[in-house]
């Protein structure tokens, strides 16, 4: 996995308008590091040499602030160890459907392709906590053991890549595609 792949996806992500402005935020293991998106940047105006890098541990080790967001990524790291990546987006239909009342909070949409079934199967509504706010950490870590991605109340999508074969995209590829099948189902 390398630097290249995550400004790849972020500006796929970008260009298919699955976030905007400075919203969502990308990470990938790096070894004993992850390499992560920082704070406030662009996934659209990524360059290699601008990402953080973090600890398991979450403690910065190198490069520009971490996204803020960072514990949402190690509680996904944490719950799912087969993850090589995690994105976090605010796409516009998603975040719509994040805020409608009355949303089954263990399966917010249905099923409607297969494909979106195979995937990300059930999607649990997480409660609403401010951006950056730790104490989703703990919630999401409970519901990522369960579930393929997450979708949090007022905020997003928040989504893990299972392992690939060195020469595809390290599983980045997939997140494209869960998250696409999100933004189309909502």
């Amino acid at each position: 996995m390398s630097r290249q792949d995550v400004v790849d996806l972020g500006a796929s992500l970008f260009t298919r308008r699955l976030t905007h402005g400075r919203t969502g935020n990308i990470s990938v293991r790096d070894g004993d590091d992850i390499l992560i998106t920082p704070t406030g940047s662009s996934l659209g105006a990524l360059t290699p040499d601008a990402l953080s890098v973090i600890d398991r541990d979450g403690e910065h080790r190198a490069g520009p602030r971490p996204s803020k967001e960072a514990f949402l990524h190690l509680a996904m790291y944490r719950a799912r160890p087969a993850a090589n990546a995690v994105v976090h987006l605010h796409s516009t239909h998603a975040v719509a459907v994040s805020c409608l009342a009355g949303l089954d909070e263990t399966n917010v949409l249905p099923p409607l392709t297969a494909y979106y079934a195979m995937r990300v199967g059930a999607l649990p509504l997480l409660p609403y906590h401010a951006p950056g706010d730790p104490a989703l950490g703990p919630l999401a870590e409970r519901a990522a053991a369960a579930s393929h991605a997450l979708l949090l109340a007022n905020h997003g999508p928040h989504l893990p890549a299972a392992p690939r074969d060195a020469h595809q995209t390290s599983g980045l590829g997939a997140d494209q595609g869960v998250a696409a099948d999100l933004d189309s189902a909502s």
